[in-house]
């Protein structure tokens, strides 16, 4: 009997080294212990000394360095059974000792106040008086004090150290760091699954004999509640309130295990339902900018368990996505293993135009990064331009880095970041420190002195003065059209091919109009009908110019007399209740309402799936005329089948955009020639009438957002709310599961242990269980949005008793593997080859040639003890970073997936949970080799794990007597399958 999934050894095996993890020590994950070269003598001689432990320990790392147990994990019972040791616990004190000695202690400075006094301590980095540091990008400083305060020459070492400040040579070499964040952040869709594992990891260790409460996260962590609510009142002043309760009701039993596990864990903030989307907080309130943790000064640092934790770059702190898996090591103090990125150098000069928005400007950027080529980099914005746009604006480009494909756009601290501090609620004394220290330590610009020139692996430049309005779609996010190009990017949609551009509409059934009663009144629908308008998201609720943009566009359509049409699905849910505060200070938030776009709710809702139900007459309307339905959002993602379910054609803009696509009511205009609709004087009433100008949105931005609304708002965040308030908790530190929830269910990571790991295997006469095309998104893999009433999870929460109107979100039962691993692959818009042009989640089982959901085929596979693969194309995985993307397929029975490329984060997942990520060769694809998906695929990865290097090339046979090679992409470059020979770890974050 073995672990189930390798995903419960990676995270166990740091379970095991809590202890020394809390003493800043805790065993390395690198692939040899630190010669004794690298360390004192004495402390040399005492890690000497433990032979027994260290032989044990070397034993346990050797699996992990290498991290590929694919059958299953690596057995814990006998790391957890030699954690409570005598030998290892001296081990784990010498280790402490060892840690203790830094090897920079020589330039910890102090940094003094200026009345007296000092902040505290700091490492300095003009200390180490090496030219090379000055000309490093401002994001690539920040790994460098990272690895200099860290380095204890075990986890870190001065070696690491070296290849940073080595970074113009070091980094097109694709090397390996650690990298140790500050801090943590999660929301509830990935939140509670972390939280399950945790759990799960108590329990397995008090089974073994271990302390369960060794099992705490060792860094801050933030957990946001803001994935759950739903859009299903609109229109109505009693939104918010009718909204959160049918969330609670929903996730009564999903909060109160999140309230469980903020009591249960040490250094675990949640902040309760109701109170805003994630990063918008952590822009806010939670961003530090600089910590100061007893007297020791050092910058703030976050990854997050949400692709969009890089909102927070605007900031000017570093942050990222990152799988659950390596969020989950990040908590328990483990260093993330890293490739040190390039750096993108992006130039903006000159100044926006008048009417262009902060959206129109991402998206410019996000499609010439997107063109340029940044996957697995970083991008740093400079240049006189950059000082010239807000604080908020440079949020909006950074939130928006997954679009783009970068690791992070960061944007380094200055004076607009010390305003926006100051505006936001900081206090005079907070600002004061970082400011001090960032200037300090050369991590500071200030526009007003000369700049000195930066080394940067490539350079792009943009004149904001070129932007133009915009919009993106209609399926991805960096398809950007020109505002006056709309009209015809739609017909032109309409004709093209099934595709990311197309719809392959017949000439004769473009112009079809679906008439309908609506609530008694007459309505129509044609193709391109908008019916859903949502100003939702992190991306742009956090922007007060474009929000207070978005009231004066209703404003000025309500003075004129235009109205959005009721079948219009309309919604505003604000990031925080800041944007409330200041709606109402404005005065421009009851023409919103009039206009339709009344406040639902405040969290992440239309972007993620969280749409809610159009009405009956809409969606009879759209399906029974088989109406090409649209939805315009200002949101990041309008993958397929995202959104909802009926809109085909999903489309990204800004606030101002999402109303007046609502009052045009279609897609298929153009603004600059065809007017909005008639006004109550009986003429016709354009665009540009409505539309605000830069002066008048700066006007009201000066005049409502006061730095008092911050203050208010975030002073009594964490108390919650009643309805929070009243969830009653256990007090155990061990959480009761209960067999019958649908929501909370204890995975099988950790059942039928054994004592030693089945080591390393390939697969032998897989079946193909589904065969893929280009850009198959995490959505694709594992959607977040609503559970199809004929899908398999349906079948069975139906069979629990569970109502279809309470089924839900597939984000918010993410605690539940039964419910997860059928909804892997359950996109209703997923294109299988195996289908031969049908579209949504089925396959065909290929022993019986029967068409079965891709559930049932991978359960008759795993009952027959048949193993499975899958086959893609490009960018496989791109989208959100969430963990299940992995985690179904490993609970399907996927053993590999072979594609044309992967995305970062997700091919670190697939690592984790033992699945082998192969990529097809330059030039090939399951097309040029001519595989069908029919055929069996036998891949010869070497029995013996030391055999097993990062690129190297395996054979892979199939049953039709077809053999090829690929790249096992274990390493960690730059995503095109070239195989640098790098080391590589299972839970790192890669290209």
């Amino acid at each position: 009997m073995h672990i189930t999934g390798p995903h419960s050894s990676a995270l166990l095996r740091r379970a095991s080294r809590s202890t020394s993890t809390r003493l800043h020590s805790s065993l390395p994950n690198k692939p040899t212990p630190p010669a004794s070269s690298q360390l004192s003598s004495p402390a040399a001689s005492q890690f000497r000394s433990h032979t027994a432990a260290s032989a044990a320990f070397r034993s346990v790392r050797s699996r992990w360095s290498h991290g590929v147990d694919w059958k299953s994990p690596a057995s814990l019972s006998s790391q957890i059974r030699t954690a409570a040791s005598p030998v290892l616990d001296r081990f784990h004190r010498t280790l402490a000792t060892i840690a203790s000695e830094n090897a920079f202690s020589g330039i910890l400075t102090g940094l003094p106040k200026p009345g007296g006094g000092e902040f505290g301590k700091f490492y300095s980095l003009p200390s180490l008086n090496d030219p090379r540091i000055d000309k490093l990008p401002y994001s690539i400083r920040i790994l460098l004090e990272s690895a200099i305060r860290n380095c204890d020459n075990f986890q870190v070492t001065k070696e690491d150290v070296e290849k940073i400040i080595d970074w113009e040579k070091t980094a097109p070499k694709q090397v390996e760091i650690p990298f140790k964040p500050a801090r943590v952040l999660l929301q509830d869709f990935t939140g509670v699954p972390a939280v399950v594992d945790l759990a799960c990891m108590r329990d397995a260790i008090n089974n073994l004999g271990g302390d369960s409460d060794k099992i705490n996260p060792l860094v801050p962590v933030d957990l946001v509640v803001d994935h759950s609510v739903q859009v299903d009142v609109t229109r109505s002043e009693n939104a918010v309130k009718a909204n959160m309760e049918l969330e609670f009701q929903r996730n009564k039993e999903r909060f109160a295990f999140l309230k469980w596990g903020s009591k249960a864990f040490q250094n675990m903030l949640v902040v309760p339902p109701g109170s805003g989307i994630v990063h918008q907080v952590n822009l806010e309130y939670l961003g530090r900018v600089v910590f100061n943790t007893d007297g020791m000064l050092y910058p703030d640092s976050v990854v997050g368990t949400d692709s969009h934790t890089t909102m927070i770059d605007g900031l000017g702190v570093a942050g990222w996505g990152v799988g659950g898996i390596e969020a989950e090591a990040a908590m328990l103090g483990q260093p993330m293993s890293m490739v040190l990125p390039g750096v993108v150098g992006f130039k903006l000069s000159g100044k926006l135009r008048d009417g262009v928005t902060a959206t129109d400007l991402v998206l410019t950027v996000t499609q010439m990064l997107r063109k340029h080529g940044v996957v697995g980099k970083f991008v740093e914005f400079h240049g006189d331009g950059v000082g010239k746009i807000s604080l908020a604006d440079r949020a909006t480009i950074a939130n928006m880095s997954p679009e783009y494909g970068a690791t992070m756009g960061f944007f380094p601290v200055d004076h607009v970041t010390l305003q926006y501090l100051k505006l936001t609620g900081r206090s005079d004394d907070t600002v004061a420190m970082i400011e001090a220290y960032l200037r300090a330590n050369n991590m500071f610009v200030d526009y007003n002195e000369p700049q000195q020139d930066r080394v940067y692996t490539s350079y792009l430049e943009l004149n904001l003065s070129e932007v133009e309005p915009c919009i993106s779609g209609p399926k991805r996010p960096h398809d950007r059209v020109p505002l006056k190009e709309m009209k015809a990017d739609w017909q032109s949609c309409l004709d093209n091919k099934v595709g990311f551009k197309g719809f392959e509409v017949p000439k004769e059934a473009q112009d079809k109009i679906a008439k309908f009663n609506f609530h008694g009144q007459q309505a129509e629908l044609k193709h391109g009908s908008v019916v859903i308008a949502a100003i939702t998201s992190c991306t742009n609720t956090s922007n007060p110019s474009v929000m207070l943009g978005a009231g004066l566009v209703a404003k000025k359509a309500c003075e004129l007399g235009l109205q959005v049409k009721p079948w219009v699905k309309t919604s505003l849910a604000p990031g925080s209740g800041v944007v409330t505060k200041y709606l109402l200070q404005s005065g421009l938030q009851k023409y919103l309402n009039e206009q339709g776009f009344n406040i639902v709710g405040y969290g992440c809702t239309t972007c993620i799936g969280n749409s809610g139900d159009l009405d009956e007459s809409v969606a009879s309307a759209i399906a029974d005329n088989d109406i090409i339905a649209s939805a315009v959002l200002s949101g990041n993602r309008n993958f397929e089948g995202r959104v909802h379910a009926l809109t085909r054609a999903n489309y990204l803009a800004s606030p101002p955009l999402v109303v007046a696509y609502a009052l045009a009511g279609t897609v298929n205009i153009d603004f600059e020639k065809e007017p909005l609709g008639v006004g109550k004087d009986g003429k016709n009433v354009y665009f540009r009438d409505i539309w605000p100008s830069s002066e008048e949105i700066a006007e009201a931005v000066q005049s409502s957002v006061l730095p008092e609304m911050f203050k208010s708002t975030y002073k009594s965040v964490t108390e919650g709310n009643p309805m929070w308030n009243d969830l009653t908790v256990p007090e155990s530190k061990l959480y009761s599961w209960d067999p019958n929830s649908t929501y909370i269910h204890k995975p099988p990571y950790f059942e039928n242990m054994t004592m030693d790991p089945p080591g390393a295997h390939g697969v032998k006469e897989a079946y193909c269980l589904l065969n893929f095309g280009d850009s198959i998104t995490t959505d694709h893999i594992s959607p977040a949005g609503s559970i199809h009433k004929a899908s398999p999870a349906a079948k069975f929460l139906l069979d629990r008793g569970v109502d279809h109107k309470d089924f839900n979100s597939y984000g918010s039962r993410r605690g539940n593997d039964e419910i997860m691993a059928r909804g892997t692959f359950a996109n209703i818009r997923i294109v299988n080859k195996l289908l031969e042009g049908e579209v949504g989640p089925k396959t065909v089982h290929i022993p019986t040639g029967e068409k079965l959901s891709v559930f049932d085929a991978a359960a008759r596979y795993k009952a027959a003890g048949q193993d499975t693969i899958v086959l893609a194309g490009a960018e496989y995985g791109s989208g959100s970073s969430r963990d299940w993307a992995a985690k179904g397929p490993m609970l399907l029975g996927v053993k590999a997936v072979i594609a044309k490329s992967f995305e970062r984060i997700h091919r670190s997942n697939l690592v984790g949970m033992g699945i082998i990520p192969l990529c097809f060769k330059a030039g090939e694809d399951a097309d040029t080799l001519q595989l069908t998906g029919h055929e069996r695929y036998t891949i010869d990865l070497p029995n013996n794990i030391n055999e097993i290097r990062p690129g190297q090339d395996v054979n892979v046979k199939t049953s039709s007597g077809k053999s090829f090679t690929c790249t096992v992409r274990f390493d960690t470059e730059d995503g095109n399958g070239k195989g640098h020979k790098t080391q590589f770890y299972v839970n790192q974050s890669i290209s």
